[in-house]
C-alpha cells in the first residue's frame, strides 16, 4: 500500500460538497454524478462503482483512508470501473434508490454505501463498508473489485439477471391505492404497545444498542399520553429524554446531541453532530416541558438552541449541516478529558467536584484512559457524596463547564460541513420559532427569521426552491423534504409572529408540492417532481428515517393550512394520503411517526386560537404565554392588531369579525365551528384551554 504518494487533485476538487472535496486527492479517478461519468460507462461498457456517504460519516472516512487512498485498489477501480462519488445529503434521491437496492440484496444498509451498477444504472451488487483486505468476516475491497470485474467480463448474463430482479423489487409500488376507510385511533395504542415491548426500563430508550434519538416517536407518545392519561407512556418518554440528556450522547460541555449511542447506557456516542437531530430533539424537549412543567427539559432545549446559535450558524443566517466525529484522526478526541487535564484547568478543589459530577474518572470511561462527560447522578446526590453544599457544587460545575468549553475551543476542532440544506434549515427554523414561543427568548425568533430570509434569498432562485447552497452556489431542485420542511417552518414562523408573508410563503410552497409532486393515482407525494433528473425509478417514501417522512410533514402542513385559510382542497388531499397509507400505519405506526402526528391532528379537531392585539403590548404577550406554555398539539394560532382584522381575515378567515373587548388584547378560542366567549385575562384563558386540550 502506498497511500502517502502525492496525488494531483481529481474532478471532485471543483465540487462544493465537503464530502466530495474530502476525496479530491484520492488516486481514484472519481467523477461526480452527471452526464460525463454516465456517458463514459456506456461508451466503454464498464460497470459503475457508486460510493455514497456524507462528510460527518466516521466509517466513510475509514474507508477512504484504507481503500480510496490505496493506490493498488485505486488502480483496480480506474482500470475496470467508472467510479462515482455522491453526497447523500445533496442527492437524497440517488441515495434512497440505491440504499433500497442494497437492502434488498444484503438485508441491511448504511453508509458508506457501496453499489455496483450496469452502465444503464441498474444495481447488481452492493454493501456498505469494506476493509481493504479480508478482515472481521468481511471480504477485502480489493478482492471484491477483482472478482466483480471478472464476473462482469465473463458472466454478464448473471449480472443482467440480478439487475433485472433488483429492478423488479424497486418497481414495486411503495403505497396501497386509496381505499374508502381512514386509519383509526387504534393506531396510537398500537404504537404505544410497540413502545412498551421495546422499552428499556433501566436506561430508557427503545430497543437495544445502538440507540438512536427517537424524537418524533416520543412526540407521538406524548400525544397518546395527553389523550389517554396513561402514566406509563409518560414515564417511558421521560426516562428516555432524561437518559439521553444526562448521558455522553449529549455534549455536557457545549450542548447539543451527538448522532447516537453505541451502548445501552447512552454513554459512548458516535460523536458527529447533525443539524436535523438537534432541531427535532429541541422540539421534543420543548413539548416535554409543556407537558410536565419541568425546567430540566426547558434547559436542554435552550442549550441545544444556544449551541446552534454559537457553532452552527453562518454569518448570513443559514444553519450549517453537521460536524464530524473525528479530529486529528481520532473519533471523539475533541470531546473527551482526563482528570489531569481538568485539574490543570480548575485546580484540585474545583476539579474534584467537577470530575465527580461529570463522571470524569482516573481510569477513564472511554478509550485510552479518557472520559466522556456524563451525569449519572443528580447534583444533590453528588453533593451528599462529597459532603459539600449543593449550591457550592452547582457553582463549581457552572464555572468548570465554562472553563472546559473555553479550553476545548483551543483544540483541533472536528470538521464542520458548512453546506446549507433547505430541508434541514426548515427543521431548525421550526425549532427556533417554537423555542421563542415557549422560552420567550427573542434571540431564537431572530435566528429563525434570519434563516428564513437566507432561505428565500439564496435557495429560491427564480422562485423555485433548491436543495443546497455553499460557496455562493445554489444547486439541485428541491425535493419533497425541502418543500415540506420549509413550509412547516414558515407556518411556525407565522404562528410566532402573525406575519402574513410567512403564511403566504407556506401556502406557496405547499401549492407547489400539490402541483408538481402529488401522485394523482395512489395519493400522497412523490419524492421528486417531473422536472427532476429522471432516475431508474421515481420513489414515494412514506416511512420516517433519521428525518421525518416528507409525506407526513406535508400532511400536517395541509391540515394546518386548511384551518388557517379555509381552503377545502388541502383537507381533501390529506384524506387521500391517509387512505393510501392506512395499511402501513396499522401495521407499523412507529415507522411513520410524523404521519401519526398528522393523524392525531385530523382525529382531534384543532383548537383555533385567535388573538386580537398588538404583539408589542405586554398584555398580549401575557396571553400568548398562557397558550404557548400549554401542550396543545392540535391547534392553530392566528392574530393581528385590531386595526388589521379586516385586511388579515381575507387570508385568514378565522379572524373575521373578531374584535377587541374594552380596547384590551383579546383571545377567542374556537373548536368545531363554535367559539367560546372572548377573554382578556390570563386565568379565564387558561381555564378554557384546559377544557379544550
Amino acid at each position: 500500500m502506498t497511500a502517502n504518494r502525492k496525488c494531483k487533485p481529481n474532478r471532485l476538487a471543483d465540487e462544493t460538497s465537503p464530502y466530495l472535496q474530502q476525496h479530491a486527492l484520492n488516486p481514484v479517478d472519481w467523477y461526480s454524478w452527471g452526464d460525463e461519468a454516465l456517458k463514459k460507462a456506456r461508451d466503454l461498457d464498464r460497470p459503475i462503482f457508486l460510493s455514497v456517504g456524507y462528510s460527518a460519516c466516521h466509517w466513510c472516512h475509514v474507508m477512504e483512508r484504507e481503500s480510496f487512498e490505496n493506490h493498488s485498489i485505486a488502480s483496480l477501480l480506474n482500470q475496470y470501473f467508472v467510479s462515482i462519488k455522491v453526497d447523500r445529503e445533496e442527492r437524497p434521491d440517488i441515495d434512497a434508490i440505491y440504499m433500497s437496492a442494497v437492502q434488498m440484496l444484503t438485508g441491511s444498509g448504511g453508509w458508506p454505501l457501496s453499489v455496483f451498477l450496469t452502465p444503464d444504472l441498474k444495481p447488481f451488487w452492493g454493501g456498505t463498508y469494506f476493509p481493504p483486505e479480508n478482515r472481521h468476516g468481511r471480504p477485502g475491497f480489493g478482492h471484491i473489485l477483482a472478482q466483480l470485474a471478472e464476473v462482469y467480463r465473463t458472466g454478464r448474463e448473471r449480472v443482467e439477471e440480478t439487475a433485472r430482479q433488483v429492478m423488479e423489487h424497486l418497481a414495486e409500488s411503495p403505497s396501497i391505492p386509496p381505499g374508502s376507510e381512514l386509519p383509526s385511533a387504534e393506531v396510537f395504542e398500537a404504537g404505544a404497545e410497540y413502545a412498551r415491548r421495546s422499552f428499556d426500563r433501566t436506561y430508557g430508550g427503545f430497543g437495544q444498542a445502538p440507540k438512536f434519538p427517537r424524537s418524533v416517536e416520543i412526540s407521538t407518545l406524548l400525544r397518546h399520553y395527553l389523550r389517554s392519561g396513561d402514566s406509563h407512556v409518560l414515564e417511558m418518554c421521560e426516562r428516555t429524554l432524561e437518559g439521553m440528556a444526562l448521558g455522553g450522547m449529549y455534549d455536557q460541555i457545549g450542548g447539543g446531541f451527538h448522532r447516537y449511542s453505541t451502548d445501552e447506557r447512552w454513554l459512548v456516542p458516535h460523536f458527529e453532530k447533525m443539524l436535523y437531530d438537534n432541531a427535532l430533539l429541541a422540539r421534543t424537549y420543548l413539548e416535554a416541558f409543556q407537558v410536565t412543567g419541568k425546567e430540566f427539559y426547558a434547559r436542554i432545549a435552550r442549550e441545544i438552541l444556544d449551541y446552534v446559535l454559537r457553532e452552527m450558524t453562518s454569518p448570513e443566517g443559514g444553519f450549517y449541516s453537521a460536524t464530524d466525529a473525528d479530529s486529528e484522526g481520532e473519533e471523539g478526541k475533541f470531546f473527551v478529558w482526563t482528570t489531569a487535564e481538568v485539574e490543570a484547568l480548575l485546580g484540585k478543589d474545583d476539579a474534584r467536584l467537577v470530575c465527580e459530577y461529570f463522571n470524569i474518572l482516573r481510569e477513564g470511561n472511554f478509550e485510552n484512559g479518557m472520559s466522556i462527560p456524563n451525569v449519572p447522578r443528580s447534583l444533590e446526590t453528588v453533593a451528599r457524596l462529597l459532603r459539600v453544599d449543593a449550591l457550592v457544587l452547582a457553582g463549581a460545575v457552572s464555572r468548570g463547564r465554562e472553563a472546559l468549553y473555553s479550553a476545548r475551543a483551543l483544540r483541533v476542532k472536528p470538521f464542520r460541513d458548512e453546506k446549507i440544506l433547505a430541508a434541514w434549515n426548515g427543521l431548525m427554523i421550526s425549532a427556533f420559532a417554537r423555542g421563542f414561543q415557549v422560552l420567550e427568548d427573542r434571540r431564537y425568533l431572530d435566528a429563525a427569521e434570519s434563516s428564513a430570509a437566507f432561505l428565500v434569498a439564496n435557495l429560491c432562485p427564480a422562485g423555485r426552491l433548491h436543495r443546497t447552497h455553499k460557496d455562493g452556489r445554489t444547486q439541485f431542485p428541491g425535493y419533497l423534504d425541502d418543500y415540506a420542511y420549509a413550509a412547516e417552518a414558515f407556518l411556525d414562523l407565522f404562528e410566532a409572529t402573525f406575519a402574513l408573508t410567512h403564511l403566504a410563503r407556506a401556502k406557496e410552497l405547499t401549492d407547489t408540492l400539490l402541483q408538481n409532486f402529488w401522485d394523482g393515482v395512489g395519493g400522497g407525494f412523490f419524492y421528486t417532481a417531473p422536472y427532476h433528473e429522471s432516475l431508474i425509478t421515481r420513489r414515494k417514501d412514506n416511512l420516517d428515517n433519521a428525518t421525518p417522512s416528507g409525506n407526513g410533514v406535508a400532511a400536517l402542513n395541509l391540515l394546518r393550512l386548511e384551518r388557517l385559510t379555509g381552503l377545502a382542497v388541502y383537507r381533501e388531499r390529506v384524506l387521500e394520503l391517509l387512505r393510501g397509507v392506512r395499511g402501513y400505519l396499522e401495521r407499523a405506526p412507529m415507522a411513520m411517526n410524523y404521519t401519526v402526528l398528522a393523524l392525531d391532528f385530523f382525529l382531534h379537531p384543532p383548537v383555533e386560537i385567535c388573538v386580537v392585539g398588538d404583539l408589542r403590548r405586554a398584555e398580549t404577550r401575557d396571553l400568548l404565554r398562557v397558550v404557548h406554555r400549554r401542550f396543545l398539539p392540535s391547534k392553530v394560532i392566528a392574530g393581528c392588531s385590531p386595526e388589521r382584522v379586516g385586511e388579515t381575515s381575507k387570508m385568514v378567515p378565522l379572524l373575521g369579525g373578531k374584535t377587541p373587548v374594552d380596547d384590551k388584547s383579546t383571545v377567542y378560542v374556537c373548536r368545531d365551528f363554535a367559539c367560546q366567549a372572548p377573554v382578556t385575562e390570563c386565568d379565564p384563558l387558561s381555564a378554557i384551554l384546559v377544557q379544550n386540550a
